[in-house]
């Protein structure tokens, strides 16, 4: 069956990005080619050789428009999923340490979803309204936690960072949804392990997320159609403490 589409994730590490990755590949679930950029080299050639089972394997965003296995796709669904922490004494905590770990990531989040909506205009006719045509380009998913919300002792870096790719998904969904982008912000708050409710006792009592049910979460977002979308979901395992 030839995909559907294709899928952008970066943050393809061996946990939770794995298990959204196969998701959104998986013929029977989203029969998307999946274009895969991580920072971890060994974790991104493992992760696309289990993936080559059912779809394309992984390419970067330039390689993408020039590659022959995705000259015919568009790209539905972009899929932020970097990890970012830092940990660390207010007083302990340079400027420019400061600086750097919100600036990496927020940097990051911004031209990643900058480039996803450039392509997706370019393959849809332009920053067209829901007016003109109510069909959706694409869905832009950014992966936040709690941290985006609020932040504890010690974790002043990494609230900052977090909370402030929510408001770039927050301004991002305002300025291009009527034009037929979805963006949503999700708040994964609780561990995810890529593993079956068969294969651990945490995630069959819901104690963990799995990487699975994320993935399709991410998958039936992308899906959903105009007269509704969802902004921001608060994603967390049953026993999950709020």
């Amino acid at each position: 069956m030839p995909p559907s589409g294709f899928a952008v994730l970066i943050g393809a590490g061996p946990t939770s990005g794995a298990g959204i990755a196969r998701v959104l590949a998986n013929p029977s679930q989203g029969n998307m080619a999946v274009a895969l950029l991580a920072r971890n080299k060994d974790n991104l050639t493992q992760l696309c050789e289990g993936l080559r089972q059912t779809s394309d394997g992984g390419r970067t965003f330039t390689e993408i428009s020039q590659h022959a296995a995705f000259r015919d796709l568009k790209l539905k669904v972009a899929v932020f999923h970097v990890k970012h922490a830092l940990k660390r004494p207010f007083l302990a905590t340079t400027p420019d340490e400061f600086e750097r770990n919100v600036a990496a990531y927020t940097t990051g989040a911004f031209s990643f979803a900058q480039e996803a909506l450039k392509l997706m205009y370019a393959q849809n006719g332009g920053e067209t309204s829901l007016a003109e045509n109510p069909a959706k380009k694409g869905t832009i998913i950014f992966t936040g936690t709690l941290g985006a919300m609020r932040t504890n002792a010690e974790f002043n870096a990494y609230g900052a960072g977090r909370s402030a790719v929510r408001m770039i998904a927050q301004g991002l969904g305002k300025e291009h949804s009527g034009k037929r982008v979805h963006v949503v912000h999700t708040i994964a708050n609780g561990g995810i392990q890529d593993v079956s409710k068969d294969e651990n006792e945490d995630v069959r009592v819901g104690k963990k997320m799995s990487a699975e049910s994320v993935g399709k979460t991410y998958l039936w977002l992308s899906q959903l159609e105009p007269d509704l979308w969802i902004d921001e979901l608060d994603m967390r395992p049953a026993q999950e403490k709020w």
